[in-house]
């Protein structure tokens, strides 16, 4: 099976990651896309993620009438910060019967070069790429690199801080979050404070 990883802190998941993952597996040749959940983004404060264990079952719910997306907590097990590079060579070890491809949006490609050990994570995956409107420009080695897809997905400006922000603040959000998630959040009272 042709898997696409779909990395995130999904601090909450939002209708805005789900557009992209059922875009992307509904017009490329994946099968399958894993939404993996990572418990440290190396390049995000740790102080601001909801605990693991809440942000996966989150992700679980919004999935539950999504059979091609599935959630990933692979990166819960690794050494923190998690790297890309690490966690596909542990993925690639643990489910050798499959083919995984990162799935990133044009903001990532960007700066995809700073990435630790890109080189390996190119030349051992194919990256499929969402448009996304963002400042800088791809590195021209990125530009019509044979395993990298840019693939013609609905433009989609939802970010999870905004819902977070949106909360603390008594918005009305609830039509940018799936209704199960919504529900999870305001029973737990996350991010009101």
């Amino acid at each position: 099976m042709n898997i696409g990883l779909y990395f995130g802190s999904f601090n909450p998941i939002h209708i805005g990651h789900l557009i992209i993952a059922n875009h992307m597996v509904e017009n490329s040749d994946l099968d399958q896309i894993w939404l993996v959940v990572t418990p440290h983004n190396p390049h995000k404060k740790k102080d601001s993620l909801l605990d693991n264990h809440h942000r996966l079952a989150m992700v679980d719910i919004a999935l539950d009438n999504y059979p091609k997306l599935k959630s990933s907590k692979i990166e819960f097990d690794l050494p923190q910060p998690s790297y890309t590079v690490t966690t596909l060579a542990h993925i690639k070890e643990k489910h050798s019967d499959h083919t995984f491809s990162l799935i990133m949006g044009e903001d990532n490609l960007k700066s995809f070069h700073k990435w630790k050990n890109y080189e390996a994570i190119l030349e051992n995956h194919h990256i499929y790429v969402y448009p996304r409107i963002s400042k800088g420009v791809t590195e021209t080695q990125f530009e019509n690199h044979p395993k990298i897809h840019k693939v013609n997905a609905p433009i989609v400006e939802i970010s999870s801080t905004f819902i977070r922000k949106s909360i603390k603040n008594k918005f009305n959000i609830r039509p940018l979050l799936p209704h199960n998630v919504w529900n999870y959040l305001d029973e737990m009272n996350f991010y009101k404070k």
